[in-house]
């Protein structure tokens, strides 16, 4: 899998971030390793707004682009690493989901024939 960009709204992007973000979409490289080398990343995280002080204002995106679909997962915390974890159990689970059913439709195959 490859990360296209992390990105950063409303928010500088620091390198331990960064370092968070690409920790946590290892673990979506052995999913991804059947679509490889196409499945392509793209990561964003920030504050929804500039002004509040309490509430889920940080958000994560993740958005995964995979041969015939694109997977795409957002959370908005209180904590921008909690948002991470979040967003990134949401993209797991629509890959798994997505590999399961192009598995079941190759298995199924055609009909059988007629004795």
């Amino acid at each position: 899998m490859r990360i296209i960009s992390i990105k950063g709204v409303n928010m500088p992007l620091t390198q331990a971030i960064k370092s968070r973000v690409e920790e946590q979409v290892h673990v979506l490289e052995k999913l991804t390793n059947w679509f490889e080398p196409s499945a392509e990343l793209t990561v964003e995280v920030g504050k929804s707004t500039k002004h509040h002080v309490k509430g889920p204002f940080y958000r994560a995106e993740f958005q995964l682009h995979v041969p015939g679909s694109e997977l795409r997962a957002t959370a908005q915390e209180e904590d921008l690493y909690h948002a991470i974890l979040v967003a990134r159990d949401q993209i797991r689970r629509q890959l798994k989901d997505y590999k399961t059913k192009l598995k079941d439709k190759h298995e199924r195959g055609g009909r059988p024939d007629k004795k």
